[in-house]
């Protein structure tokens, strides 16, 4: 693959957002490493539809990073990543956080466990495999999902890998009083939080939910 040089707005674009959700400045630097390797695996193996750098850095890197303050240490599974997403960005600001990148596709695996190799993440894992398959029943105290299915959906799949007590973060649009209705029993909300993402069009919340 052929060296990758980002737009130099891209880095700005970084910088004004870390400043903005009141993020340290020096987490640019892995980012920026992070989303490098990103387009330029994205050239060949359509990681994401994204294509333009300065988007991805507010629909990817901001976006993922606007629940960093929710969740900064314990075990959290990242279901249904994609190529990392939120749990890369997460993993990278919250170094005593153990995140476990749960994906099925192939592709998106590998580009994973090279961007874990590459940027020295000993606190994150790959599993590659579909949610509902992964053998860690009770293992999680968070789990996370950013485009992934409803939440019933979500718990599902997914509910099984959390401990009782534990906690789903789950990144939503608009505020999801009809997913809220449908959650089954053992699951309560504790609080939907509205979500800024600097440079970002429409609504974001972060839905927190418990398993009791």
């Amino acid at each position: 693959m052929n060296d990758t040089t980002l737009p130099r707005e891209v880095a700005s674009d970084l910088d004004h957002g870390l400043k903005a959700m009141g993020l340290d400045a020096a987490l640019a630097k892995p980012l920026l490493a992070y989303l490098t390797l990103l387009v330029r695996w994205n050239r060949t193996y359509n990681l994401t539809a994204i294509r333009d750098p300065r988007e991805m850095v507010t629909r990817h890197l901001l976006d993922s990073l606007a629940m960093a303050e929710h969740v900064s240490s314990g075990s959290l599974a990242d279901l249904g990543t994609g190529p990392g997403l939120p749990g890369i960005p997460l993993a990278i600001t919250h170094p005593q956080l153990q995140v476990t990148l749960v994906e099925s596709n192939g592709k998106k695996a590998r580009f994973m466990r090279e961007a874990v190799r590459q940027l020295d993440l000993s606190n994150a894992r790959v599993a590659e495999s579909r949610a509902e398959a992964l053998d860690e029943p009770g293992a999680y105290d968070n789990l996370t999902a950013r485009a992934m299915d409803t939440l019933a959906g979500i718990i599902e799949v997914g509910g099984h890998l959390l401990r009782p007590g534990g906690q789903l973060l789950a990144m939503k649009g608009v505020y999801p009083h009809e997913e809220i209705a449908q959650l089954p029993a053992g699951w309560q909300v504790l609080e939907v939080r509205p979500l800024q993402v600097p440079g970002l069009v429409g609504d974001r919340h972060l839905v927190v939910v418990e398993r009791k």
